[in-house]
């Protein structure tokens, strides 16, 4: 299994306010940081801002802020947002045309470890994958570097 990188900038992004604490970080900042598209991380910001993982900060001084506390964003809510399905093998989309699936024991072995990928991110929150602003590397703006992580 692989995630999207829609849930990878998701991630990023939320890690990378986590480590602002109550400063605001811009869609700009984070994509020079991580070196991603712009445009990418715009799209993130919404749909994390929509769900209230993040909290959008209007006007010229506005940016981008954690919605809750690291402790309540669980890593598997996240998960469950960004990423589109988690159709595994055809017989778990829609339009299935698999021969063998009235027989196949392959579905309930999947589910059971899609279960159990679930039940572990579920586990973790924001706070457990939290880092400092200098973890950021060079790309952090020097002022930011005193600020310390939740």
């Amino acid at each position: 299994m692989r995630l999207t990188n829609f849930s990878d900038y998701a991630l990023r992004m939320l890690m990378y306010a986590a480590s602002a604490g109550d400063r605001l970080i811009t869609i700009e900042e984070a994509a020079r940081v991580f070196g991603v598209s712009k445009t990418h991380l715009n799209k993130v910001a919404n749909t994390l801002t929509r769900a209230g993982f993040l909290k959008s900060v209007r006007g010229r001084s506005g940016g981008l802020t954690l919605g809750r506390a690291p402790q309540d964003i669980c890593i598997g809510d996240v998960i469950r947002l960004t990423e589109p399905d988690f159709a595994l093998v055809e017989c778990f989309a829609t339009g299935n045309q698999c021969v063998i699936t009235q027989r196949c024991k392959l579905p309930r072995m999947l589910n059971d470890a899609m279960a159990s990928f679930h039940a572990t991110l579920d586990r973790y929150t924001l706070a457990d994958i939290a880092l400092m602003p200098r973890d950021f590397g060079s790309r952090v703006p020097p002022q930011h570097l005193e600020q310390a992580a939740p």
